[in-house]
């Protein structure tokens, strides 16, 4: 399974109710990924551009988007976004790929 990065800001209704009912939300993250057949690893609240983020595996593209979608689609969240990740050995087969393929493309300022 491919892993993600889901990082996440919340609306201003979403943190009023938070501050208001104070709870964790790792459960309700785990049955959502685990819904679209993924494994959550990580789930952290934090500060800054954004107000939390999740290091989740899926099975495909298909069912990381669609549990994006399906969290975005509450309203909960001003942002949602979901970055795919590279293992080291992922990342060194991508760049040889990258080495031994030969293409015609030139960059614009060529």
């Amino acid at each position: 399974m491919a892993h993600f990065l889901l990082r996440w800001q919340f609306t201003d209704a979403s943190v009023k109710t938070l501050v208001a009912k104070p709870h964790d939300r790792t459960g309700a993250a785990t049955a959502l990924i685990e819904g679209f057949g993924g494994k959550l690893h990580s789930y952290y609240f934090t500060f800054g551009e954004y107000d939390g983020l999740a290091i989740a595996e899926f099975p495909d593209n298909t069912a990381v988007a669609a549990c994006s979608m399906a969290a975005a689609a509450t309203g909960a969240f001003a942002r949602f976004e979901t970055t795919t990740l590279l293992t080291g050995k992922e990342a060194e087969a991508a760049l040889k790929h990258a080495h031994d393929t030969k293409t015609s493309y030139k960059p614009p300022h060529a």
